[in-house]
C-alpha cells in the first residue's frame, strides 16, 4: 500500500475505485465497504483508493469542547487498511480551511482533478464538504459531468451489522472489551513504550511493565483488570493488565501496567502492544498490600482461564 500525504502529487492511478471517510477503528462495518471496494476494483482491473483525514475532523472543529477519543492512531489505521486490500491511502491534512471546501469543489478538485476517480463507493450515510452538506444525491448529480460512477452501500447492509465507532467507544468506556472486539472483528489494542515505574509489583510477586501511550487522543478502556495478550515484534504472550490509579497504595494518576505471565526479561524502552480479551473486574481499593496480593493471585487464575479458552 502506498501512502500519499495530500492529493497534490497523486498521479498515474489506474481505474481508481475510491471511498472516503475517517474509518476510525476500521470496524466490521468499514470492512464491508472495503470488501466491496476491492471487488469493484478487481472487476475493472483497477486500484483501490481510500481518502481519509488527519487529524480527525472533530478534533479540529471542536478542540476544546469535544473530548473525542479515537480507536486507532494513524499508523494503526494504515496497517489495518492495508490488510483489507487498500492500494492507496490518501491522508489529507484536515484544517479549518479545508473544512470550508464546498461539496461541489470537493468533487471537482479532490475526486476528479487530483484522484481521477473512476468509481466511488460510499456508505449510505456518507457526508462531505462544508458543514457536511454533500451527500449521495450530490455525487450522482455531478457524476456525468466529472465522468465517474457512484455506488452506495445500502442502509440495510450496514444496519444489519449494527456497528459504529461511537458504539465501540461506548463499550470500551464501560470496560466491555469483548463486545468491542466483536464490533471490530479483532481485539482492541493499545501500543506504547515500556517505561520505568515504582517497581512496587516486584515486591508482591507481580512485576509489571508500565506502558506509556504517546497519543493523547487514543481511547483507554475503563479502569479495571483485564485478560490480555502482550505483543512485540517477535512474540505474543499471555498476561493481565491493570488500568487505574492504584488506590490501595495512594496512587493519584492513571497508569497502565501489564504483568506478563512466565516472563522475566528487561524490556524497558521497548514498544509493545496490548490486545484486550476480557475484563475480569473493576479496580477497587484494598485495606493493605496483603489483601491486594491475595486478590491478584485470584485474578491471575481467572485471567489464565479466560485466555486458555481463547487459545
Amino acid at each position: 500500500m502506498k501512502i500519499h500525504l495530500g492529493t497534490e502529487s497523486i498521479e498515474g492511478l489506474k481505474n481508481a475505485v475510491v471511498t472516503s471517510g475517517t474509518f476510525d477503528g476500521v470496524h466490521v462495518g468499514h470492512q464491508k465497504i472495503l470488501e466491496r471496494l476491492r471487488q469493484a476494483a478487481d472487476a475493472i482491473d483497477g486500484e483501490t483508493v481510500l481518502i481519509t483525514y488527519w487529524p480527525h475532523p472533530r478534533l479540529v472543529l471542536n478542540p476544546k469542547t469535544n473530548g473525542l477519543r479515537l480507536l486507532s492512531t494513524f499508523p494503526e489505521k494504515a496497517t489495518l487498511l492495508e490488510k483489507h486490500g487498500v492500494d492507496h491511502l490518501v491522508k489529507i491534512p484536515f484544517t479549518k480551511e479545508f473544512s470550508e471546501l464546498s461539496s461541489e469543489d470537493y468533487i471537482r478538485i479532490i475526486l476528479h482533478e487530483r484522484v481521477h476517480t473512476n468509481k466511488l463507493i460510499i456508505g449510505y450515510d456518507h457526508r462531505f464538504g462544508k458543514d457536511r452538506k454533500g451527500g449521495f444525491d450530490d455525487l450522482v448529480k455531478y457524476s456525468s459531468q466529472y465522468n465517474y460512477e457512484v455506488e452506495e452501500i445500502p442502509r440495510q447492509d450496514v444496519d444489519e451489522i449494527g456497528v459504529s465507532s461511537t458504539k465501540i467507544r461506548e463499550a470500551l468506556d464501560q470496560g466491555l472489551v469483548s463486545s468491542a472486539s466483536q464490533y471490530l472483528g479483532r481485539p482492541y489494542s493499545l501500543t506504547g513504550l515500556v517505561v520505568q515505574g515504582n517497581q512496587l509489583g516486584r515486591t508482591i510477586g507481580f512485576p509489571t511493565a508500565n506502558i506509556s501511550i504517546k497519543e493523547p487522543y487514543k481511547l483507554i478502556p475503563a479502569d479495571g483488570i483485564y485478560a490480555v495478550k502482550v505483543c512485540n515484534k517477535y512474540e505474543k504472550r499471555d498476561g493481565m493488565l491493570n488500568i487505574g490509579n492504584r488506590p490501595t497504595v495512594g496512587g493519584s494518576t492513571k497508569t497502565i501496567e501489564a504483568h506478563i505471565f512466565d516472563f522475566d526479561q528487561d524490556i524497558y524502552g521497548q514498544e509493545i502492544s496490548i490486545e484486550f480479551i476480557d475484563c475480569i473486574r473493576k479496580e477497587v481499593k484494598f485495606d493493605n498490600l496483603d489483601q491486594l496480593k491475595d486478590q491478584l493471585k485470584k485474578d491471575e487464575l481467572a485471567v489464565r482461564k479466560v485466555l486458555k479458552k481463547e487459545s
